[in-house]
């Protein structure tokens, strides 16, 4: 009566598992071209004066997201769809603790920071010996 529609990876078919691989390649390839131009406005973003100069950050921050979402799609192929449920929860717990570790270590370099350093107070009386 209804058909369930699947969200698939750009270039897959519906019955290509059956029929073979052979549009995998051209998947693969416009990947390739996408990260390829990525990387190369990225290189050319950082290297220009035609920027604003403040921008060049946000610009290199939008390609190295768009960059990533290249990457998950043509290469590791992750969809939405009900089959990849399992690789996307292992994504974002992957991101978790890769923010965890992260602001964990920022956290604990700021409090060794503002704790081991000498006051000014003290950097002041010695340089008046």
């Amino acid at each position: 009566m209804t058909d369930t529609l699947y969200d698939r990876a750009p270039g897959e078919t519906p019955g290509e598992k059956e029929e073979g691989r052979s549009s995998g390649v051209l998947v693969y390839t416009v990947g390739l071209l996408g990260a390829v131009i990525l990387t190369a406005t990225s290189f050319w973003a950082a290297n220009t004066s035609m920027l604003w100069g403040p921008g060049v950050a946000l610009g290199l921050a939008v390609l190295a997201i768009a960059q990533m979402g290249v990457h998950l799609v043509f290469f590791l192929h992750i969809t939405t769809g009900p089959d990849n449920t399992n690789n996307v929860l292992a994504l974002a717990f992957g991101l978790l603790i890769v923010l965890i570790v992260v602001a964990g270590t920022t956290w604990i370099i700021t409090d060794l920071n503002a704790n081991m350093m000498p006051s000014s107070d003290l950097m002041n009386l010695r340089m008046q010996r």
